[in-house]
């Protein structure tokens, strides 16, 4: 699928906006090429959805990947792991006639969500809003950011290794239970855990998942040494990164290729391709400055057209035209050696489209470089080139050449301004809909 140089074996999959790009088509698509997909960062808040032969698959935890029979799916251990949730997946996949067994692979080291963080995740958005109300994250409330704040603290953290040592599990919680109740009331939300109940489902859960616990850091190296191909799956995007992203408004994990080395094991000089995914217009979801949002009747069009609904929450997306300073600037983070552009049969049918190449701010100043700031980006009024739109084809295109004379001048002008080609274009739903430069 993509053009790979003579020696190019291990390829990363990213967003390259605020999530919901449509990774998991990609990566989907890529898997035939590869023998491992790896996923890296985040835990039960990110959504990947496939559609094959009509049939839709929303996977949160679970690699894309589990849906081609020859591959591994590793989650890696920079990814937090809620046992309950990722089990419920694995069956779900089950009834549905997919194999889940020794083609799945967990990471001993990856850190788990504990059911006090959930709890943790909503008291705190709740106890921000009565606070001041643009102080919300806007997260998902599953628990991601509190499990991640606990794998920094070290001594409060639980592996899901330890889910398989019911002692561990007991001299932890014993611990951490106490911590927990007091956090929880000082935040209006009255808590009582047990140790012993607490470690007991924790070691439940445990049991149910240890034919996929593993050390996947000797397992992706024993892979690289055998000669297997490596995909590496990101989850959110790259304006959400921790470090790279419209901070504080992101997610709480490395979730641009920068993330691969920490959250697998792999170093990134292993890695020869990196394909950035972006959607022909750009969506958002929760709090956090968007610059060219759309609140009127062709916002509402793209979200419903494009079934703008979060995979995970099922919440209205906020849509709005494409961010070209944004992209240019997540594409260099990432490494991008090439973009997949997809959703873009959803702009079919306006009569014009707009690209942002620039912001201009109250003082006056103009720039086309992005900065992962949310208060400097919120200030920010995006800078337009209008381009003609084009009606939908009225047969299925080919290739790239097929399209409409607007819709390829549109692609041209991104490659243009990112400066990275445009190489594979999602055109519908489905695995086929999609065009392939060759």
């Amino acid at each position: 699928m993509l053009k790979q140089t003579s020696n190019a074996r291990h390829s990363a999959v990213v967003g390259l906006q605020w999530g919901d790009e449509g990774k998991g088509k990609i990566v989907d698509l890529l898997t035939p090429e590869h023998q491992v997909i790896v996923r890296y960062n985040g835990g039960a808040n990110a959504g990947h959805t496939v559609v094959v032969e009509d049939q839709r698959y929303a996977l949160h935890q679970v690699p894309s990947g589990i849906l081609s029979t020859h591959c591994i799916c590793v989650v890696g251990n920079g990814v937090v792991v809620d046992p309950a949730r990722i089990l419920t997946e694995i069956n779900e996949l089950r009834e549905r006639g997919v194999a889940v067994g020794d083609n799945l692979r967990i990471s001993s080291r990856a850190h788990v969500v504990m059911p006090y963080h959930h709890e943790l995740d909503g008291a705190l958005e709740e106890f921000l809003a009565r606070q001041d109300q643009g102080r919300q994250i806007g997260t998902t409330r599953r628990g991601i950011g509190p499990a991640y704040a606990d794998k920094v603290l070290r001594s409060t953290a639980i592996r899901v290794g330890d889910l398989l040592d019911h002692a561990t599990l007991m001299h932890q919680l014993k611990m951490i239970c106490p911590l927990r109740e007091a956090q929880l009331r000082s935040l209006g939300v009255e808590a009582n855990l047990d140790p012993a109940q607490e470690a007991d489902r924790a070691a439940e859960l445990g049991e149910a998942l240890r034919p996929f616990i593993t050390d996947t850091t000797w397992l992706l190296h024993d892979a690289i040494a055998n000669g297997d191909k490596l995909l590496f799956e990101g989850a959110n995007a790259c304006l959400l990164d921790v470090d790279h992203g419209t901070y504080p408004y992101v997610t709480s994990s490395n979730c641009s290729t920068l993330g691969i080395p920490a959250g697998t094991g792999v170093p990134m000089r292993n890695i020869d391709r990196v394909l950035g995914i972006m959607k022909a217009y750009s969506t958002r979801v929760g709090e956090g400055p968007f610059p060219t949002e759309l609140h009127d009747e062709i916002g509402s069009q793209i979200r419903e057209r494009g079934r703008e609904f979060g995979t995970t929450t099922g919440r209205p997306r906020r849509c709005g035209w494409l961010d070209l300073v944004a992209v240019r600037y997540t594409a260099m983070v990432c490494g991008a050696d090439a973009i997949a552009c997809t959703l873009f049969d959803v702009l079919g049918g306006l009569e014009e489209v707009r690209i942002c190449t620039g912001y201009r701010f109250p003082d006056g100043t103009v720039t086309d470089r992005f900065t992962a700031n949310a208060r400097t980006i919120a200030d920010a009024e995006p800078i337009y080139e209008t381009m003609p739109g084009w009606d939908d084809p009225v047969t299925p295109p080919e290739d790239r050449e097929a399209l409409p004379d607007a819709a390829r001048r549109y692609l041209d002008r991104i490659e243009e301004f990112v400066g990275v080609p445009i190489e594979i274009v999602s055109v519908g739903p489905e695995r086929s809909e999609v065009l392939v430069e060759s």
